[in-house]
């Protein structure tokens, strides 16, 4: 496979959308149909959760299964060229999410990872979230 030039490799990966992604679209409209209401890319809690649930106190983070490293799952593929700039990648991204999650907790957060794969079983989804979310009030 051959490498794309830089400015390709560039226009490319500007198409990746940081927010409002599918699977974060998926996950906001079942919590709205749960009857939850949420704020969105919060900055000023640690990571800028996709989506926070402030009277529950929980932060929710759709993770994209290749860029986050979901273990397990067939979309956790490594790119064939430049293997160790992309491990390196993925291993900051993993180790990022580990201090996000844990500076979360250490505020009184609830830390609640939903990733892209699970987005596609929608019914599963919604039983997790309401085992998870609604449990509560």
């Amino acid at each position: 496979m051959d490498r794309l030039p830089a400015a390709a490799r560039s226009k490319l990966m500007s198409c990746v959308r940081r927010r409002d992604t599918r699977p974060e679209m998926v996950v906001r409209r079942l919590l709205h149909g749960l009857g939850l209401r949420f704020r969105l890319q919060r900055a000023d809690l640690p990571g800028r959760p996709d989506i926070v649930l402030v009277r529950r106190r929980t932060a929710i983070f759709v993770h994209g299964c290749f860029w986050h490293r979901h273990r397990g799952c067939r979309r956790t593929t490594t790119p064939a060229t430049r293997r160790e700039f992309w491990m390196e990648k993925f291993r900051a991204n993993r180790s990022r999410d580990g201090r996000n999650q844990r500076a979360l907790e250490a505020l009184g957060w609830r830390v609640v990872v939903v990733w892209e794969c699970e987005t596609l079983a929608i019914d599963q989804l919604e039983a997790r979230l309401k085992e998870l979310l609604c449990q509560e009030g």
